[in-house]
């Protein structure tokens, strides 16, 4: 416990440390203060504050000065503008100009705006002169007594120069003045009453003071501030209603004057008016949208918080649930700045919290990289040490070995085997019939020989081989084509090489050649498992299946994934629902006492022999099963025609030879009657013994029939003859045997096996039919089978007794109830060498209308032999 404390631990350090070295890296460089002011500009810009509904502005634009003159205009002016918004209705007028000098005209100005009541002035914070120290910078004394109000004009900048925000109060010393909004907003009677701050003690009146920072929420554009030119209000060119219970802002936009500020609807591009400015932060102050900034230590705070969470959870959790989780965890801070802002009016910086754990997840991921490249790399430093499962392949065998044991595979009957034009061994074979071109590594075959040239050692060798003509010969020439003999490329190592480093590169080779052993090691077992001759089972250590192949799949009848999981108590059990718990018994004693057993069941009538054995598990000390599963089929098959044929010769066989020596004996005892009769009698047991013995032995060679044994023959050829062998049979009755052929058909087989079977059908065929009957013989290609069907007149089969047809020692009831005795060997014999030529025979019969026999055997696409 305490060591996987540590671990964990020490994982979520290595996690930690770069995180916050990211994190000071972005304060640092100002990064972090760029994402939270493209952050905080891209909100606001998002959804504009909508501006007041009693704000109007009155600008000096290039149009007034225009008509009115350069700039300073006389204050009378001013004054009568004043008078005009007075007469207008105006609530509060704002007079955004600087008079801090004397000048004619102040009189008529103060009296002006002491009529109207309502006028506010602005009051600069800036050095009267180049080299001076900051100062205030108050309208003269008379305009101050006029004015219901004074506030401070300055805006501050951020750190990439644009203003966002201004501070509420701002002075010299103890000297605190409102912002020119906030002085507005008391003026004109509306708006959050903000406390008015107490300076502290003390304070140098050189220092400049401020507080009460707030960020402005812009209403857009300057075009949606319901604006109207200084002139067009002067000459009285506008409906005065416009002006009625409105607070009307009055300043410079034209470009001339210098007053404007880059904001972030308009950057340093198109800055705003310095008026507009103001008006925008007294139409949010006025509506309580006014934005409150979180303490600088928040944001810290909020990163760590992130940082030690990222640190934790990341290393605990799999690599797509630790990408969603640090991509969802730094939306939802972005969502909370979003609500804050939106609905509280409070702005959270979130870039780093953001920043740290957005990047927590690359960062993570290259530490995780990292530790897997460390893992990876002991594992294959540990597994290039293992020899692993290799096969030798033909390419590194030497030459004489590989003509060794290509002669014993292919039954070569020649061969010849030279390099640079010196013979290392030679039997039945030349050079000179060696083609004069050969492809390196490529196999040529010319008629019944083959050759092939590749280069080993330095050295360049022919090979040629000559196979033996038969059925084997094209399986032959196929399997040189697939083993080859060439050498694997391998590209010769350097010696000014560079040692193995931990480059990506030299891991990934390192890591493709592991690959590549592990594969064909895997690729050997699994088809060495699904490709062995039984079927096998493995289970756990509680019996349960777990790997299978596919001889138990076939034989069950159940899918891997059927199997997979399932009891095999269970599963040998619903084979053998009488022994259930006897199956149950054994698995138990298999698992518990580590003993073998071996029993046998049947599967859907296949007789199975299970071997089961335990098998102890890697990595515990438990045992498992592992089940050979033998199909014993065949064997008791054999056994029982054993059965059978022992049965046959005891009584098929033995009753005509004692019925010939019980004949004799009467003969012997009683010579004076031996006459024509009791000869034929003797005749026909003794043809009849020979007939079963005939039988008996034909089948047993068609039983021994293998493909080696084929050679090429005319197919229509054996018909023939077998038509000829029995047509003294069926002239004896007046049968007519009809054969319909084409054209030759040329075969691959036994031709003396094929032509007997075809005799047993043509005889069975005369011997059911009628007497002037006409049996017809139809041989024919059908793309790449031969063809041939016999078809009789007689009696036909019945529908009962067709699937038993071709069983051995089968006999039909109604053949038997009419005295055709035989002893049913003639078509299981032929049924057995059609199954040896790999062909198919099938049969159509008609109770009453005849019976048709038809066989199908495989043929080349082209003649074999012209």
């Amino acid at each position: 416990m305490n060591q996987d404390w540590f671990r964990r631990a020490k994982t979520g350090t290595q996690l930690a440390l770069p995180l916050v070295l990211a994190l000071l890296l972005l304060h640092v460089t100002g990064g972090q203060e760029r994402l939270n002011h493209w952050i905080y500009d891209t909100l606001i810009l998002s959804a504009p504050q909508p501006p007041a509904a009693d704000l109007a502005l009155v600008t000096i634009d290039e149009a007034s000065l225009s008509a009115l003159g350069r700039w300073p205009w006389p204050r009378q002016r001013h004054a009568e503008l004043i008078r005009r918004l007075d007469e207008a209705g105006a609530r509060t007028i704002v007079l955004d100009v600087l008079f801090s000098e004397p000048a004619n005209g102040d009189d008529a100005l103060a009296k002006a705006m002491r009529d109207h009541g309502r006028v506010v002035l602005p009051i600069h914070l800036y050095p009267p002169a180049a080299g001076r120290p900051l100062a205030e910078q108050l309208p003269t004394t008379a305009l101050t007594g006029a004015a219901s109000a004074l506030g401070h004009a300055h805006v501050t900048l951020d750190g990439d120069g644009i203003a966002r925000g201004l501070y509420l109060y701002s002075g010299m010393g103890q000297a605190y003045w409102p912002a020119l909004s906030l002085a507005t907003a008391r003026a004109s009677g509306n708006g959050k009453a903000w406390p008015d701050t107490v300076a502290e003690p003390g304070t140098a009146p050189i220092i400049n003071v401020r507080r009460n920072y707030v960020r402005v929420p812009f209403a857009g554009s300057p075009e949606r501030l319901p604006t109207t030119s200084y002139h067009d209000v002067l000459e009285g060119h506008i409906d005065a209603n416009r002006f009625r219970g409105k607070v009307v802002f009055i300043g410079a936009t034209a470009p001339g004057f210098g007053d404007v500020l880059p904001t972030p609807l308009s950057g340093h591009a198109s800055p705003m008016s310095g008026v507009a400015f103001h008006a925008n932060a007294w139409s949010a102050l006025v509506q309580d949208a006014l934005i409150r900034p979180a303490p600088n230590y928040l944001e810290t705070t909020l990163a760590l918080l992130v940082i030690a969470l990222m640190s934790l959870l990341l290393p605990a959790l799999r690599p797509v649930t630790s990408f969603w989780f640090a991509m969802m965890t730094g939306a939802l801070i972005l969502l909370t700045t979003v609500i804050a802002l939106r609905f509280l009016d409070l702005w959270l910086p979130s870039a780093g919290p953001i920043a740290v754990a957005w990047l927590a997840f690359p960062i993570w991921s290259a530490r995780r990289l990292e530790m897997l490249n460390r893992f990876l790399k002991r594992q294959l430093d540990l597994l290039g040490q293992d020899p692993g499962l290799r096969l030798n392949q033909a390419p590194h065998r030497t030459p004489e070995r590989l003509l060794e044991d290509l002669i014993r595979i292919v039954r070569a009957e020649g061969w010849w085997l030279s390099h640079g034009g010196r013979v290392i061994q030679s039997r039945g074979m030349a050079g000179t019939t060696r083609p004069r071109a050969l492809s390196d590594g490529h196999w040529t075959h010319i008629g019944p020989e083959s050759w092939i040239r590749w280069r080993q050692g330095g050295r360049v060798y022919e090979l040629g081989l000559r196979l033996p003509e038969g059925f084997h010969s094209e399986a032959s020439r196929r399997y040189l084509q697939r083993v080859g003999v060439a050498p694997p490329f391998q590209k010769p190592a350097r010696s000014d090489a560079p040692l193995p480093t931990e480059s990506i590169s030299a891991r990934i080779d390192q890591v493709r050649q592991a690959l590549q052993a592990l594969t064909g090691m895997r690729e050997l077992i699994a088809r060495g498992f699904e490709r062995m001759p039984d079927g096998i089972i493995v289970t756990d250590d509680l019996g349960n299946v777990q790997l299978v192949n596919g001889h138990v799949v076939h034989w069950f009848g159940q899918s891997h994934a059927e199997l997979e999981g399932f009891p095999l108590a269970r599963l040998l059990g619903l084979h053998d629902e009488e022994a259930q718990e006897d199956w149950k018994e054994t698995i138990a004693d298999v698992l518990t006492l580590r003993e073998t057993r071996t029993l046998g069941l049947q599967v859907y009538e296949r007789d199975l022999l299970i071997h089961l054995a335990p098998f102890p598990l890697a990595q515990t000390h438990q045992h498992g099963i592992i089940a050979s599963v033998a199909d014993i089929s065949e064997m008791r098959e054999q056994q029982r025609q054993h059965r059978q044929a022992i049965d046959f010769i005891s009584h098929d066989v033995r009753s005509p030879l004692v019925s010939q020596l019980a004949l004799i004996e009467q003969m012997k005892r009683r010579p004076e009657t031996i006459g024509t009769e009791q000869l034929d009698q003797l005749g026909r047991l003794a043809r009849r013994s020979y007939q079963l013995a005939e039988e008996f032995v034909q089948l047993a060679r068609a039983e021994q029939l293998t493909d080696d044994r084929f050679y090429d023959f005319d197919f229509l050829s054996v018909v023939e003859n077998a038509r000829d062998s029995v047509s003294e049979q069926a002239a004896s009755r007046n049968i007519r045997l009809v054969l319909n052929d084409s054209e030759d058909l040329w075969l691959e087989g036994n031709a003396e096996l094929l032509e007997r079977a075809i005799i047993n059908l043509l005889t069975n065929a005369v011997q059911y039919s009628p007497d002037g009957g006409t049996i017809t013989l139809q041989a024919f290609r059908a793309g790449h089978q031969a063809s041939l069907t016999i078809t009789d007149e007689g009696a036909g089969i019945d529908r009962k007794e067709l699937p038993f047809l071709f069983e051995r020692f089968h006999r039909q009831q109604t053949t038997e109830l009419a005295g055709n005795h035989g002893a049913g060997l003639g078509l299981s014999f032929v049924k057995v060498v059609i199954d040896k030529h790999h062909g198919e025979i099938d049969v159509r019969s008609t109770p009453g209308e005849g019976s048709s026999f038809t066989i199908r055997l495989p043929a080349p696409p082209f003649p074999s032999v012209l």
